[in-house]
């Protein structure tokens, strides 16, 4: 799993067939106290996200396509999850 800032959203007027009526957004990721951390990257969107939401990502290509339930889906990064709250004891 990964924590990420979304960015924005992507627009794409030709796409694979399992994509079709998925969001994709340009995702950040973050490290443990909330800096950019790494390269951005793309992410199909379950659970209603928007840019300027934290999230948590899975990023393993079976797991995705497990999310789901299709076996070819060419993915391997789904927005899991919004964070609500993070409780820093740093």
């Amino acid at each position: 799993m990964i924590l990420a800032k979304v960015l924005d959203s992507v627009v794409s007027t030709s796409k694979d067939s399992s994509f079709i009526g998925k969001a994709i957004f340009v995702v950040q990721p973050l490290d443990e106290k909330m800096n950019p951390s790494g390269n951005t990257f793309l992410a199909f969107d379950h659970v209603q996200a928007g840019p300027g939401d934290t999230v948590i990502i899975c990023r393993e290509g079976n797991g995705c396509r497990q999310l789901w339930g299709l076996d070819q889906a060419p993915v391997n990064a789904v927005i899991t999850g919004i964070v609500d709250q993070i409780e820093n004891n740093y």
